[in-house]
């Protein structure tokens, strides 16, 4: 199994209120459904308020490199990603377990 761990900073002056943020999260909420690769999925807003953290997480859990790639390349994942690119910037690990 892969684990697929995302972490979300929102730009400077970018809001959790802002409209196209909300979107990104609906969009993001709903992705582990509409994804076959997927086989688990969060998508939460971080609760810490500390100045280093970041502002959402997405941990997921695909079976193989092979699915990691599907999800990666699946057209619901690819809009979500364009959405996102207008107000955040984000870190990504990938590993086994």
């Amino acid at each position: 199994m892969i684990r697929h761990l995302v972490l979300f900073k929102l730009n400077d002056g970018i809001s959790h209120d802002d409209e196209r943020v909300r979107a990104g999260v609906r969009v993001f909420e709903d992705l582990g459904a509409q994804i076959p690769e997927i086989r688990s999925w969060e998508f939460a807003r971080n609760l810490s308020t500390r100045a280093n953290a970041y502002d959402y997480a997405i941990n997921a859990g695909v079976a193989d490199l092979d699915a990691l790639r599907g999800y990666a390349e699946h057209p619901a994942h690819v809009a979500g990603v364009a959405l996102w690119k207008e107000f955040a910037t984000w870190v990504i690990a990938d590993y086994e377990f």
